[in-house]
């Protein structure tokens, strides 16, 4: 079973999920932001035992902590193969807001629309959802009906478009291919804001 803590970190609020294996401690750090001390914090004050980095994307304020965890835990960062443009060029992955230089890495890289990766006791698919970003993912875990939506899909909102390598066209098009066909009672845990379900924004987004 999945157990999931919250945190919003940094000037953006971004929220950070650790995505907890009940049974055997394992956790998944799914976009940690920009505040590290705080989510060891909590993995050591829980005994839990980090299994991997998982970023939805490659913007400063989902993945400003990934590498200093990675290196604490010893463990890897994962992003789609189509983000590492984003991840590595300070001018894509939005660092500027905050006036700094910013390059970005990941270990292990997902490919194509649809990749399934089993870590930490989980089946989870990562979904291939451009549009925020080039590379964009969601990730998908059907056993628990929960959706990590990154930037993608937020209540009654999507992910802005204006920023490098953005695509509204493309965004409503992997929001409806990708994630408007999961179960209406699907969980959505974005990257901002409140958490929704699948069938909430069927019925009450207003850009789809």
């Amino acid at each position: 079973m999945m157990t999931v803590k919250e945190f919003q970190v940094g000037m953006v609020g971004t929220n950070c999920f650790l995505a907890v294996n009940s049974e055997t401690k394992d956790v998944l750090i799914i976009d940690p932001g920009d505040n590290a001390p705080v989510l060891k914090q909590y993995i050591e004050q829980e005994q839990l035992h980090a299994a991997a980095v998982l970023l939805t994307h490659g913007h400063f304020d989902h993945c400003m902590a990934a590498q200093e965890l990675a290196d604490h835990y010893g463990i890897s960062i994962y992003a789609h193969e189509d983000e590492k443009e984003t991840m590595e060029n300070p001018a894509y992955n939005c660092g500027g807001m905050i006036g700094k230089e910013l390059v970005f890495h990941a270990d292990k890289y997902f490919h194509g629309e649809k990749d399934h990766i089993s870590i930490a006791g989980f089946e989870i698919d990562v979904l291939h959802t451009p549009g925020h970003t080039q590379g964009g993912v969601c990730f998908y875990v059907e056993s628990e009906g929960i959706l990590f939506s990154g930037d993608t899909l937020f209540c009654e909102s999507v992910g802005r478009t204006d920023f490098p390598k953005g695509s509204m066209s493309k965004l409503i098009r992997s929001i409806e291919e990708k994630l408007l066909v999961l179960p209406n009672d699907t969980k959505v845990l974005p990257g901002h804001g409140e958490w929704t379900t699948i069938g909430k924004e069927r019925q009450y987004n207003p850009f789809l």
